[in-house]
């Protein structure tokens, strides 16, 4: 188990609740590659996950998801032929995919932060790697391919010396040069025989997006937050051409190897064509996207392009053909695209009801659904309900700490479960009242949320790694399991993933194995059957008659868990009478037992509590304020009542 320390991140526990299967994007697609071999196009979203489609004859049909990074996915390249996918991700990781069975073969650990891009050489098999670390690694794809479970050394060369975070790279096809651009402003050129810097090109005002490399490597085009688009040539350490088509940032560029042309896209939601075989660069527009242009991929046969925006819908778009001395757009496709992979709608809203265990979300369509974060599930979808109207029809008067915290990095509900401010384990509830025991059972009990929800997630890992049982069919916790496709993340608090797993899969050899260095200690105990459990939060109060004649009787110091009800605080009162005064008739009337809450009123600041109100919801929804909560009582007479 690892333990947490002193000067180093706290760890926790996140899962994301989701469907089984996830066959659209939620998010943003920020990179798109095309496999004409195969007519498959493979997609890499901010939602975490690479898709592949196949897109032959015009019929769009869902292959595969390929899930294992826990951030953004920003770049994919295809390698060897394409039998292998390597992805960037803001996890800090460089992934090596199967590209037709969609399994992770391996993950590479080097950057020290987000891996924003990628760049590959076909002749050599070279990867190169680059993001905010503002290091550049290189990558023989042989060598990955090869890697197993005993063999799993790898070496990199590092090109070093880029002063800012660098977010776009281009190779050469034969490898030797390689390009890099960055917050710096300026194209950096590397020679990756002898790991040196060649040159440093000036001329954007702004972050550079966007870089292409020509069949050779002597021409470079570079598109910039500063809304240009520039041709350089590298054997005169100059630009040679600035084109201004957009009217903001330039995210993404897409070029054939003989830079007879340029596609466009970026921030203004434009998808421009520029004819690059003269000085005038004349440019058409394409089409417009309803949202910013993330990536683009042309097609081999440069008849239409891919696009990806900060959308989850991806588009093909027909392009210009060249009739006599110039490109001409078809009139039958004007404005239309000539295929649509659509994305699933993204969650933008959250609240967190007062019951501190549903989330109410909106979507961008303005779809509202109901969460269960403790069952990791979503309850019910609302349709294009009134998101605030929902909350506030489904608010209750009651108090409960907060215990998680809800990220939509990825677009879909994830919960973050850790011992900080929203202490995962400072919910105390009654197993009844949340409905985990039927309200006719005789028997209750008090359960902790965050305790319920680590044994539920971890559940077949305990299994078979404490009892070294076959899985039972009780669950663990005793009252529900997580479902098993539910992915769970161990690791830092806004920092690296340490171990990512699907709940079903932890109780695999291999899971089991890492799963035993990955857990935390605050996890791990309460886990184990014999760990300590959670300790109740107390608070203090004082119980006193209400004011007699203006006069203020004396008060009772009490110290109680804060999850106890009103009904036991009046049942307290009755005791304490009966006490002082054992011939009082305050628990009978005519013999026979009257409930508490029928003998005895309680006030807080004079409004009446009801018998099923607990002591936290008192402190935090009535008394509010500074100062030790008093309660005070009356009793009702047996007079009163009988009447």
């Amino acid at each position: 188990m690892t333990e947490e320390r002193v000067g180093k991140r706290k760890t926790q526990v996140s899962f994301t609740i989701r469907a089984d299967k996830e066959p659209r994007h939620h998010s943003g697609v920020s990179s798109i590659k095309y496999d004409a071999t195969t007519d498959r196009v493979h997609s890499a979203g901010r939602d975490g996950v690479i898709r592949t489609w196949s897109v032959g004859k015009g019929q769009i049909r869902f292959i595969h998801a390929m899930e294992h990074h826990t951030d953004w996915v920003n770049d994919i390249i295809l390698t060897s032929s394409g039998k292998n996918i390597m992805s960037g991700s803001n996890d800090c990781t460089v992934k090596l995919w199967n590209a037709q069975k969609g399994f992770c073969m391996s993950t590479l650990r080097t950057h020290k932060d987000y891996v924003r891009a990628l760049a590959y050489s076909k002749e050599k098999e070279m990867v190169a790697s680059a993001g905010f670390d503002r290091a550049i690694y290189l990558w023989d794809v042989n060598t990955l391919t090869a890697l197993t479970a005993t063999k799993n050394t790898v070496t990199t060369a590092a090109l070093t010396g880029s002063k800012n975070s660098i977010y776009s790279l281009a190779m050469s096809p034969d490898g030797n040069t390689l390009v890099s651009g960055s917050t710096e402003k300026v194209l950096r050129v590397w020679d990756t025989r002898r790991y040196i810097k060649t040159m440093k090109l000036k001329g954007h005002s702004d972050n550079v997006k966007a870089l292409i490399l020509n069949w050779d490597g002597s021409q470079c085009l570079s598109g910039s937050s500063d809304g240009t688009i520039k041709l350089w040539a590298l054997g005169q350490q100059q630009c040679i051409q600035t084109i201004r088509c957009h009217t903001q940032g330039v995210w993404a560029l897409a070029a054939p190897e003989s830079f007879h042309f340029v596609i466009s896209g970026g921030k203004d939601c434009r998808l421009q064509f520029t004819d690059l075989r003269n000085n005038n660069c004349h440019s058409t527009l394409i089409a417009v996207e309803s949202h910013p242009i993330l990536s683009l991929c042309l097609t081999p046969d440069l008849t239409m392009i891919w696009v990806g925006t900060t959308d989850s819908t991806i588009r093909a778009w027909p392009l210009p053909q060249m009739h006599g001395e110039g490109y001409v757009s078809d009139e039958e496709y004007a404005g239309q695209p000539l295929m649509e992979i659509e994305g699933a709608p993204a969650i933008k809203q959250y609240s967190i009801l007062s019951d501190k265990r549903h989330i109410l979300t909106k979507d961008t369509k303005g779809h509202v659904q109901l969460y269960d974060a403790l069952m990791a599930l979503k309850v019910e979808d609302l349709g294009p309900a009134d998101f605030d109207e929902e909350v506030k029809k489904r608010s209750k008067s009651i108090y409960v700490p907060s215990w998680f915290s809800v990220g939509l990095h990825t677009a879909m509900v994830t919960i973050h479960l850790a011992q900080d401010e929203n202490d995962c384990l400072g919910a105390w509830v009654s197993a009844k009242d949340v409905g985990l025991i039927p309200e006719d059972s005789d028997q209750d009990q008090k359960v902790n949320y965050g305790r319920l929800l680590l044994q539920a997630l971890f559940e077949e890992w305990k299994r078979y790694s404490v009892t070294d049982q076959p899985p039972l069919d009780p669950p663990v916790n005793g009252f529900f399991s997580i479902a098993g496709h539910t992915p769970c993340v161990i690791g830092e608090q806004g920092g690296k993933t340490m171990y990512r797993f699907l709940v079903r899969d932890a109780g695999g050899e291999a899971e089991r194995a890492c799963l035993s260095e990955a857990i935390p200690q605050w996890v791990a105990e309460q886990i184990i059957d014999d760990g300590q459990p959670p300790k109740f939060i107390k608070i203090l109060f004082f119980l006193t008659p209400h004011t007699m004649n203006g006069k203020s009787l004396k008060k009772e110091r009490l110290f109680a868990n804060d999850f106890i009800s009103m009904r036991k605080v009046m049942e307290h009162v009755l005791e304490k009478m009966e006490e002082e005064n054992p011939q009082s008739t305050t628990g009978s009337v005519s013999g026979a037992e009257v409930p508490a809450e029928e003998r005895v009123r309680l006030y807080c600041l004079d409004t009446l509590l009801k018998p099923d109100m607990d002591l936290r919801t008192v402190r935090h929804m009535l008394w509010k304020g500074p100062g030790d909560l008093v309660i005070t009582y009356s009793i009702i007479k047996p007079e009163r009542l009988s009447l």
